[in-house]
């Protein structure tokens, strides 16, 4: 055994590699080998398994390598390779798997396929194979496990494709396939992983799906579907994707007891929230997103203690939010936006919210391991609105957030101070509502919030100091409230400096919006008082010099004009 998958080996794959005679198990996988396959690997009598996914491997993949007697296992995606279309090859190997993934292939399925008599796995995934599904493929019925997701291929299903007894996975996810399910789906009763997402399947479910009892997966999302809710009666899968269609009617779970992920969102499911819901024992994931649920928000959602994400975002849901939503301690995402609900906003939430969580959708109860090594279950990424705008939270990241959206309802009342010990969140929303009274300053404790949306509610008062104390925090609206005074200054608040989400407000002043408070300004005296003062000290001097000058002259003028009267009356006197 051989193993350097997972490093950084840059270099061509070396001939003498052919001189190790007694490899069973080769593993050069997930490096940046270059070059082409060596030939001399046909030296190696024992090879059970080769495994070179995702490298840099070019040319063609090499005819050769179906000659090698003993290899059951080969492994070429993610690599340069293309396959000659016109090559002859007669496989006397007896392999078990091929995964070409990602390498290129002809357009069609190559024929020498079907000469791989004891071939159990397929994975022709991520590739540019089109057309329909060749007949030869549907007769192979060792085939345990087809993957052609990620193709160009069309048509309608053949039903000869599910009367294989040793079927147990099959992934056409995004492809063009078009028509409806063939009724004999149920015939492939060993089928445990089903997904047929991302294409243009449409028509009603067919009822012969009830005898797969092993389903374990079943992923139908993306698609045109119609009709009711599927009627499982003898099984219950561990993830049903529903999501993106046009299913109708009332939503019905009375059977099933093992289901972890039910995602319904975007069909057109009416009614209320059935209490059948509550026998889900095992429920870890609801999303019934945009459709016409219209009934109240019920107590029983309280029962589901399994809960980890609640997206009833986009129905008609009335009423209030129950306080027993706090028994639900493992919720981690509640998203109850754009409904009809009233009342105040509940004082408790789960522990989950408090506590930063370290677990999700635990793949070790969905999933057996044996499957998990065969290829990567995904669940599709949750969709929120995040940060202003729909976003796609992925599964495998789940784990690190926590949020709570309660926008564009009818909530009143005052924000619970209580808020402020979900130190998980790391969204807060709850914009377009009648909220009033001021921002709680415990909203600074929520140390991982990257989002706090408060705009259009009856808000007043000042915005708290604490909040500078939000290091991750990247988007504030506070926009059409009835807040005054300074915005608060330091840190993270120093950025947030998008004059729409301050806008309509009474008094807000501060740095991020350019207009200078009150408190900031120095006390110096006005400039025009200033110069109005001055001109006049100058004007009284100016008075006062050419006044003393004018008396002066007068009073000299005067006196000579006395002198002169007396002189002139003294001589008249002296002549007479």
């Amino acid at each position: 055994m051989l193993d350097m998958s997972y490093n950084s080996l840059t270099m061509e794959m070396p001939i003498d590699i052919g001189n190790l005679s007694n490899i069973i198990f080769l593993d050069l996988r997930n490096n940046e080998l270059t070059g082409t396959i060596p030939s001399s690997i046909w030296k190696l009598p024992r090879l059970d398994t080769l495994d070179l996914e995702n490298n840099l491997f070019i040319g063609e993949i090499p005819s050769w390598l179906f000659n090698i007697t003993g290899l059951k296992t080969l492994f070429l995606g993610g690599n340069n390779l293309i396959w000659n279309a016109k090559a002859k090859i007669v496989p006397k190997s007896t392999l078990a798997r091929l995964s070409m993934k990602s390498c290129g292939l002809a357009r069609r399925i190559p024929l020498w396929i079907s000469m791989l008599k004891t071939l159990s796995i397929l994975d022709l995934s991520d590739n540019q194979l089109e057309g329909m599904l060749p007949q030869w493929l549907v007769k192979m019925k060792v085939l345990g496990i087809i993957i052609l997701s990620n193709n160009n291929f069309t048509g309608s299903l053949p039903p000869g494709l599910f009367d294989n007894p040793e079927l147990r996975v099959l992934f056409l996810s995004r492809n063009n396939f078009y028509g409806e399910l063939p009724n004999n789906i149920g015939n492939a009763t060993s089928i445990q992983y089903l997904a047929l997402d991302g294409n243009n399947f449409s028509g009603e479910v067919p009822e012969s799906i009830n005898n797969i009892t092993h389903l374990t997966l079943l992923d139908l999302s993306n698609n045109r579907f119609s009709g009711n809710f599927p009627a499982f009666q003898l099984f219950s899968p561990s993830v049903i994707d529903l999501s993106s269609n046009e299913f109708s009617g009332e939503i019905k779970a009375d059977s099933l007891f093992d289901t972890h992920v039910l995602a319904l969102g975007k069909n057109k499911f009416s009614g209320s929230l059935s209490r059948s819901l509550t026998r889900m024992s095992h429920l870890q994931y609801l999303d019934i997103h945009d459709n016409q649920i219209t009934s109240k928000l019920p107590d029983f959602i309280c029962q589901i203690f399994t809960l980890q994400i609640l997206n009833l975002r986009n129905n008609s849901i009335q009423g209030s939010i129950p306080d027993c939503i706090s028994n639900l301690t493992g919720l981690q995402i509640l998203d109850l936006s754009s409904n009809h609900l009233v009342g105040e906003i509940p004082l408790k939430f789960g522990k989950r919210m408090i506590e930063t969580p370290d677990t999700f959708l635990n793949s070790d109860d969905i999933f057996s391991s044996v499957s998990r090594n065969i290829f990567n279950v995904v669940i599709h990424d949750v969709i929120v609105n995040w940060k202003k705008s729909k976003q796609g939270l992925s599964s495998h990241n789940l784990k690190l957030y926590s949020l709570l959206d309660l926008s564009s309802n009818q909530l009143s009342g005052e924000i619970p101070a209580s808020l402020g010990s979900l130190k998980a969140l790391k969204l807060l929303n709850v914009s377009f509502n009648n909220l009033y009274g001021r921002i709680p300053k415990s909203l600074g404790d929520l140390k991982n919030l990257e989002g706090l949306d408060l705009s259009h509610n009856n808000l007043s008062g000042t915005i708290p100091q604490s909040l500078a104390k939000l290091y991750q925090l990247t988007i504030l609206d506070v926009s059409n409230n009835k807040l005054i005074g300074k915005i608060p200054e330091g840190n993270q608040m120093d950025t947030m400096n998008d004059p729409n989400f301050y806008a309509n407000n009474s008094r807000l002043c501060g740095m991020q919006i350019r207009v200078p408070c009150p408190e900031d300004m120095s006390p110096t005296k006005p400039p025009r008082v200033e110069s109005k003062e001055t001109w006049f000290s100058w004007e009284g001097v100016g008075i006062g010099y050419a006044l003393g000058f004018f008396i002066t002259v007068g009073i000299f003028y005067h006196i000579e004009y006395f002198i002169l009267t007396k002189y002139i009356n003294y001589h008249c006197q002296q002549r007479r």
